[in-house]
């Protein structure tokens, strides 16, 4: 009787040893990959780096992510998209008109102004297009329907772009030039209220979201 006694005891001290070790490996599945959690998937469990590795490799088999565009003003869209390229050379006198701009660099704003001491947008245009005689209207909106419309994705070198005082609006109130066209992007020379005579990217969020139209002028 004593021996059945001990028998059964040495079993409960087995049998609760293996629960033991049973219990240890789990443990030790469980913090494979550094993390103890097990994760369910398609029947199989997982642990949470190994779960992390799966995403990662659906998301690049998926491809990446389209950028999101900014926020623009109702009606307005990123304006250089698959744009085409323009002519590999510029002409002459639109090259003599860009020469002519570019070298007004520096000139602080005045309105009304067409020196050296100062000009505004328009009169900036209005003293370049001088530079080949040929004589363009003084205003900007004026300037607005002196020439062919463009497309923005059709823009070159030469073409005159125009903006609105604000986000959205289309009262035309500031007018530039185009200096380079690419794939890349569009340069445009302008007198700025602020700055004077610089040269800004046409793809900025400020100027962006304010375009309103491009012309081509007829020379």
């Amino acid at each position: 009787m004593r021996e059945h006694k001990t028998k059964v005891r040495h079993s409960g001290q087995w049998g609760q040893w293996l629960a033991l070790l049973l219990l240890g490996m789990l443990l030790v599945l469980g913090g494979c990959g550094g993390s103890k959690k097990l994760n369910q998937r398609n029947g199989r469990y997982y642990s949470a780096r190994d779960m992390a590795r799966m995403k990662a490799a659906e998301r690049r088999r998926g491809g990446s992510k389209v950028k999101s565009k900014a926020s623009l003003p109702a009606g307005k869209s990123k304006i250089v998209v698959k744009r085409r390229s323009g002519p590999a050379t510029i002409r002459k006198d639109l090259a003599t008109v860009i020469q002519t701009a570019r070298s007004f660099q520096g000139t602080p704003y005045r309105y009304g102004g067409t020196t050296r001491l100062g000009m505004d947008c328009s009169g900036l245009l209005f003293n370049s297009f001088a530079a080949i005689n040929v004589q363009i209207p003084r205003s900007s909106n004026e300037q607005a329907a002196w020439g062919a419309p463009v497309k923005p994705q059709d823009l070159q070198a030469g073409d005159l772009v125009f903006f609105g005082a604000s986000p959205g609006s289309n009262t035309i109130t500031h007018v530039g030039m185009v200096t380079e066209a690419s794939p890349e992007g569009v340069q445009f020379i302008h007198s700025s209220s602020s700055l004077g005579v610089v040269e800004n990217s046409l793809e900025s969020d400020y100027y962006l979201s304010r375009f309103i139209k491009a012309v081509r002028p007829v020379l």
